[in-house]
């Protein structure tokens, strides 16, 4: 029987009770990360609701609308050593979880949804034996040619009973911009309970929600990504599955993020006071009242009509307008603002993009150095993020006469 592609969820994925209040309906939108050749154009691509909710009862910020995972990561070509930054963040976070951690040579470290290898190169570097689980299957043949064994597979406790089987227990479980990902959030942390060795830890990383509602993060909302995780939602469904958060920092990566330590409970490490703290600031910050997400709301459709109104009139005075970023939160932002009709393309330093098609909307995808040889009036720089190095960049389009739109946090011309 066939499987629909998608399914929506009447209850919250961590606490199962069915308390979900809407707090930002997006249009319908496509897979982010299905940009297409020019061969493929035809090809019918379904739209998939998407609208951010929160649980009444823990307080999770989640998507109910689940699009079938085959969908999303059929043909994922996301690379995590192209991301600015990102490799270096790595290599310090895993030279610090070996610091607090104190792993014997040799120990196993398993990264679940391990993309190319980055973060488990670090640890192979400093003597551990590292293993791979991501269900993408090029991006695994990838990490596993380069030196990095990587099992095509989605985690769960069948798979993780495998693992300790033919490799051992674990010292280290390792899950970054995953459990984001996740539907089945308790099956995951099963196979991780599974795969530890006594003393072991699980070590996270994930967006943090206060910073995409505080920060108006819009293009971290997208199919891929369905959970958006504070710590008291978190802490609260770890203790009711037999395990312990001892230990969660801020992060700068990907907007802002946590990185949490978990342990089985009663294990022998002490609850940080950096687990505490966080409790006391969420409440501080009221995530357990309305007020904070109807408040990101209103200022994620300000930002929208603000920004349509301008590239609607500068097309008008008949302007060149681009916008600079082809990632999947990419899309979610052309859909959500509504800007598919006023761009005459994009641009992206990731080569892997150059030559396709954006989802739905179906823009060229151009190199970034198209800017100095088009030189459009504008550029909505919709890869705002990373604001800072791509101005930088960019000096002699600048120079040059053009103009940059950065549409977030908050709506301003370079």
């Amino acid at each position: 029987m066939t499987q629909p592609d998608h399914h929506r969820r009447t209850t919250c994925r961590l606490c199962e009770q069915p308390a979900l209040e809407t707090v930002l309906e997006f249009p319908p939108t496509p897979s982010g990360d299905a940009y297409l050749p020019a061969g493929r154009l035809e090809e019918s691509r379904q739209l998939y609701p998407m609208a951010l909710c929160r649980c009444t009862n823990c307080g999770l910020l989640q998507l109910p609308d689940v699009v079938a995972p085959e969908i999303l990561y059929g043909n994922y070509t996301y690379f995590t050593g192209i991301s600015l930054g990102l490799a270096e963040h790595f290599r310090r976070y895993a030279d610090a979880v070996l610091e607090q951690v104190r792993p014997a040579a040799g120990a196993l470290v398993v990264d679940i949804g391990s993309n190319d290898g980055t973060l488990l190169t670090c640890f192979k570097d400093s003597g551990m034996r590292v293993l791979g689980v991501d269900p993408a299957a090029e991006v695994a043949k990838r990490a596993s040619a380069a030196g990095v064994e990587t099992v095509t597979a989605y985690f769960d406790a069948a798979l993780a009973r495998r693992i300790r089987e033919e490799q051992g227990p674990a010292a280290v479980v390792t899950a970054n911009n995953v459990l984001a990902n996740v539907d089945d959030v308790p099956g995951v942390l099963d196979g991780v309970r599974e795969l530890l060795a006594p003393d072991g830890v699980f070590v996270f990383e994930t967006g943090y929600m206060p910073d995409l509602l505080q920060k108006t993060i819009l293009d971290n909302v997208y199919h891929e990504h369905i959970s958006y995780y504070s710590v008291a939602p978190l802490d609260a469904f770890f203790r009711s599955h037999g395990m312990e958060l001892v230990e969660v920092r801020h992060v700068p990566t990907k907007g802002g993020s946590i990185r949490g330590m978990v342990q089985r409970a009663g294990g022998p490490r002490p609850v940080a006071r950096g687990v505490t703290d966080q409790l006391a600031l969420e409440r501080i910050l009221g995530l357990g009242e309305a007020a904070p997400f109807q408040s990101f709301a209103a200022r994620a459709a300000q930002t929208r009509d603000q920004l349509l109104a301008l590239v609607r009139g500068l097309k008008d005075e008949g302007k060149s307008v681009a916008a600079y970023g082809a990632s999947v939160g990419m899309t979610t932002l052309i859909y959500y603002f509504g800007l598919a009709p006023y761009l005459d393309y994009l641009v992206d330093d990731n080569t892997t993009r150059h030559g396709l098609y954006s989802p739905g909307s179906h823009l060229p995808v151009l190199p970034s150095e198209t800017l100095n040889e088009r030189r459009p009036d504008y550029v909505v720089l919709l890869a705002w993020q990373y604001a800072e190095p791509i101005l930088k960049r960019n000096q002699a389009y600048l120079a040059a006469g053009g103009r940059f739109i950065i549409p977030l946090p908050e709506l301003r011309i370079v």
